[in-house]
């Protein structure tokens, strides 16, 4: 079954600050900051939303195409998607742009600064589904381009593609006369439980008013598992219990994908869910969103052992 998975593509910049960031910000002068701190070093990893969910398909055995804009400095990103075996057709070069970037400073208190530089995540891939036979495509629509979000629907609508509404960090900046038209007729829409409120806010209806616009909703709960609701019933999905949690960025990246999995094997929603669940807590072994590692046997071996049989 094809794939397609629209979002970004991302550097992550890593800095850690040896110190606490409170101790060198002065209150009564936060009107006119002006610090600097030095940083022991930076870690680059590969991340965005796009790459996120792939790298995890691929890890099942899957290979989806990638919808999103990338800047001139791709080349490694590009190499590390040669490897997973993933085609490269739905990616838009802008070579007079960086590709989108997130500069993290973390202190030793945990806080975190953080400036995103969007680069050619500014650009719409305009990746066309015309041809894409509406039995043998499922679609995810996650944060990028807020052009590509919106127009992915409305060609998955007009062909009649299943499609996941993922609006995640976006929400925000999506005007809520698009975001209502994004999830009206969707497949599935998906979000945390915060983005749910924000959601429902922007749209003016309660969450139960929300799933009825499109088929499913499925709400994330961190370490509390997932939430699925489809056709008035409300069923719970524990999360699964990892080796060890060293980093929950990335897990809902990962769970998505174990769901689209689940879906394109023609599970049912709360089987697919399971599926999720269960790529999620590989994800958060690791420092980094495409970090950790299975195989399909260790995939399934952490599944019988957290839900029964695959």
């Amino acid at each position: 079954m094809r794939i397609l998975v629209s979002g970004s593509l991302a550097y992550d910049r890593i800095m850690t600050f040896p110190g606490r960031f409170a101790d060198h910000i002065l209150p009564e002068k936060i009107h006119v900051l002006n610090v600097c701190f030095t940083v022991d070093g930076l870690v680059e990893r590969f991340g965005g939303t796009a790459g996120n969910i792939a790298y995890n398909l691929a890890l099942l055995e899957e290979r989806p195409v990638i919808i999103a804009c990338v800047g001139r400095d791709f080349g490694r990103y590009r190499r590390w998607l040669d490897q997973l075996g993933l085609p490269l057709e739905g990616i838009r070069t802008i070579p007079e742009e960086f590709t989108a970037g997130a500069y993290i400073t973390t202190d030793q208190a945990d806080n975190q600064i953080t400036g995103f530089n969007p680069g050619a995540m500014k650009y719409s891939a305009g990746y066309s589904l015309e041809g894409l036979d509406p039995e043998d495509t499922i679609a995810i629509v996650s944060p990028g381009n807020l052009e590509d979000m919106q127009d992915i629907p409305r060609q998955c609508k007009a062909r009649g593609i299943p499609y996941i509404c993922d609006p995640g960090q976006q929400i925000p900046i999506i005007p809520p006369a698009a975001l209502a038209e994004m999830i009206q007729d969707a497949r599935l829409l998906i979000s945390n439980d915060y983005e749910l409120e924000m959601i429902c806010k922007a749209v003016d209806c309660a969450r139960r008013q929300v799933s009825r616009r499109c088929r499913a909703l499925i709400t994330t709960l961190g370490e509390e598992g997932s939430l699925v609701l489809e056709d008035g019933l409300e069923v719970r999905i524990p999360a699964v219990e990892p080796r060890k949690v060293a980093d929950p960025t990335g897990a809902g990246d990962a769970y998505r994908a174990g769901l689209i999995k689940g879906l394109v094997m023609g599970r049912s929603l709360v089987e697919a869910a399971r599926m999720g669940a269960v790529a999620a807590s590989f994800a958060v072994e690791c420092l980094g969103t495409q970090e950790h590692r299975f195989t399909p046997a260790e995939f399934w071996e952490r599944h019988r052992r957290a839900f029964g049989r695959g």
